[in-house]
């Protein structure tokens, strides 16, 4: 019975170990031949690492050819956040002090305190490694290579950054790049080039183009990111590369800035802009503090722009590897007049003044309100018919009585009582001409519109009239009543009340007249080169901006002679309100026409500004420079539009000073 039993029992555990082994060959047969493929794959997968390595930019070149922006190789040292927080608190701080040592030691000052600043910094990603020391020596990437196990974490990595030879200048216009934020990745992520319809994928620490032609350009710009698959072994340590694409720079671009341009423009508005400060205007007594401006330079017969300064400015190359959030806010924390990322060109909204007038005389004419003969007695203002009160009555500039003038002697020597007078008759005969008709005029010179200059963040501006009041008061009923009174369109007509431009907007204005009408959209970059491709090649260009249109005013001679003739007057005319700003300057050899422009601002020191255009005949350039609480546009604005007008013309250069008929020193 024992011995039967026993037998049972074998039996039974010989069935469990047969259906064991069963299984375990079963398994692997299954790991062998059904998945050995996929987990063949899997095992390569744990072992080969696939790196993306960044191109380089395009480059950026002026009008002529010479560069304005290129790339250099920097050496980055950098602290993945993810690798670092697997350590002890002690070993991080064993490891920040151990690095800052040695960064010191190798002659890149470096504080234990300015690490872990960095490292705590919000703006970096925590996927991404955060650069501690930039452009170090190249035995700093020799030490840390070698002793890799020793220094978790930390990695020196060569990037290609951005290089500008000539320092800030036009830093507004080209812009500046930055590491890709997680918006943006999402946004760009894929994104393909225009002209070449070739992927261009971002990782998360790709540097992107954050402001300017940078960003605008930012998909021709961009190199096209080049692929390894490395080999490492199970301590992750690099055995070999398995394959490697390179990376393909990006494409180039010739802008349509003129170096020489841009640097007298820049150089005479920091100049000007130094000098007044601190002065008080004879007129209002009131302190200048000149703190910000612009000048504007740009082709009548293309929209090109040729020069456009703004000032503050800054050096794109302080963001070259990433800025601090400190650094930025001490940048920009001075409030909006001491911000220097602001492209006051196309960003500033300032009231034109009596460079307005310029649309008010074309309304006028356009719609018969005068001739261009059509003459008016100038008593030193204009008081509104049937208004009681001192507010009636507006005065010229210093009270100044004229006399008899017709509209060119009206623009040549500013006559603001001329240009009231037709803003009041474009309000009471508002059934006539139309409720809108000086506004209308205003919109065909591209004002109260953005340009479509394609450098982004572009103020509108605004023109006044009674539709815009009823609309402001319907989105806003506690700030605006809704009114539009007789003294709104006469504050209209000479540039004043509610009107704002930019100085792009107005330059354009300026360029639509100089060129019989027609307004170009305003252009920063004029070709688009393929990767290291030489600007004086043909073969190279891929694309050519064409010049677009965007409006039109009708000119014909009856309206644009006598504005002409008046314009010209300004600076030719020994009663011109520039006359004394272009003495001894060549206008036989360069006709130029112009117009100062002086917009009083509450409490502060009044706007200068000067809009120019020529040669007369054949312009080549509109050129424009607006000054915050600078003063009268012929003592301010008018030396600094000269003085470019020097540079571009070959005219021996004068100092660039302010006239002293409205300045108290």
């Amino acid at each position: 019975m024992e011995a039967q039993s026993s037998r049972l029992r074998l039996s039974i555990l010989a069935v469990v170990v047969i259906s064991l082994f069963g299984a375990l060959f079963a398994r692997m047969w299954y790991l062998q031949v059904m998945v050995a493929n996929r987990y063949q794959l899997q095992a390569t997968a744990d072992r080969v690492r696939t790196v993306s390595i960044e191109a380089p930019r395009g480059v950026i070149y002026d009008d002529k050819g010479r560069l304005l922006v290129g790339n250099r190789t920097s050496l980055v040292v950098t602290i993945d956040p993810a690798e670092f927080s697997k350590l002890t608190k002690h070993a991080q701080a064993d490891l920040v002090a151990r690095v800052a040592t040695e960064l010191t030691n190798s002659g890149v000052p470096t504080k234990e305190t300015g690490i872990r600043t960095t490292l705590a910094d919000k703006q970096y990603s925590l996927l991404q490694p955060i650069p501690i020391a930039v452009d170090v020596p190249d035995d700093v990437e020799l030490y840390f290579s070698e002793r890799a196990a020793e220094y978790p974490s930390v990695a020196v990595e060569r990037e290609s950054v951005r290089s500008y030879p000539n320092g800030s200048l036009a830093a507004n216009v080209l812009g500046y790049v930055g590491r890709i934020s997680d918006t943006e990745i999402r946004a760009k992520q894929g994104g393909i080039t225009p002209t070449h319809k070739v992927a261009k994928p971002y990782q998360p620490d790709s540097e992107i183009g954050k402001t300017g032609v940078e960003a605008a350009y930012e998909d021709e710009l961009r190199g096209t990111p080049g692929i390894e698959k490395i080999e490492v072994d199970a301590a992750n340590n690099p055995v070999r590369v398995l394959s490697e694409t390179k990376p393909i720079p990006g494409d180039s671009l010739v802008l349509t800035v003129d170096i020489d341009a841009q640097n007298s423009a820049e150089t005479a508005l920091a100049a000007q802009l130094t000098q007044l400060q601190g002065r008080r205007e004879s007129g209002t007594h009131q302190t200048m503090k000149a703190p910000a401006g612009s000048v504007v330079a740009i082709d009548p017969t293309s929209g090109a722009v040729r020069a456009m300064a703004t000032y503050p400015t800054y050096n794109p190359a302080d963001f070259v590897n990433g800025i601090s959030t400190e650094e930025y806010a001490s940048l920009t924390g001075g409030g909006s007049d001491n911000n220097p990322l602001i492209n006051r060109a196309t960003q500033g909204q300032y009231a034109p003044g009596s460079t307005f007038k310029l649309i008010t005389a074309t309304a006028a004419l356009e719609h018969g309100l005068i001739t261009g003969s059509s003459a008016y007695d100038d008593t030193g203002g204009f008081h509104t018919p049937n208004c009681v009160g001192a507010a009636c009555f507006k005065r010229n500039s210093g009270g100044e009585v004229l006399g008899v003038v017709s509209l060119p002697m009206a623009l040549t020597r500013s006559s603001d009582a001329f240009f009231y007078r037709l803003g009041y008759q474009f309000y009471v005969n508002s059934g006539q001409y139309g409720p809108s008709a000086l506004h209308d005029v205003a919109l065909n010179y591209g004002l109260a519109q953005p340009t479509g200059v394609p450098t982004g963040n572009e103020a509108v501006g605004f023109i006044p009239d009674a539709a815009t009041e009823a609309q402001r008061h319907k989105e806003a009923p506690a700030a605006f009543n809704g009114q539009w009174l007789p003294g709104d369109a006469e504050n209209a007509a000479v540039g004043q009340g509610d009107v704002l431009v930019t100085p792009l907007q107005l330059a354009n204005a300026y360029a639509t007249f100089a060129n019989h009408g027609t307004r170009y959209q305003p252009q920063v970059v004029q070709a688009v080169l393929k990767p290291d491709g030489d600007p004086t090649k043909p073969a190279d260009v891929l694309v050519v901006v064409k010049p677009v249109v965007t409006g039109h005013v009708d000119l014909p001679p009856a309206m644009y002679d006598p504005i002409l003739t008046g314009l010209q007057g300004v600076l030719a005319n020994p009663k011109g309100t520039a006359y004394t700003a272009f003495q001894g300057f060549d206008l036989n050899a360069v006709p130029l026409a112009g117009k100062t422009g002086t917009a009083e601002v509450t409490g502060k020191a009044d706007t200068s500004l000067f809009a120019s255009f020529g040669p007369v005949g054949g312009p080549r350039y509109a050129i424009v420079a607006v000054l915050e609480q600078s003063g009268f546009g012929a003592d301010a604005a008018a030396p600094v539009v000269r003085h470019v007008w020097e540079t571009v013309t070959g005219q021996s250069q004068t100092q660039v000073t302010p006239q002293q008929t409205g300045i108290i020193g």
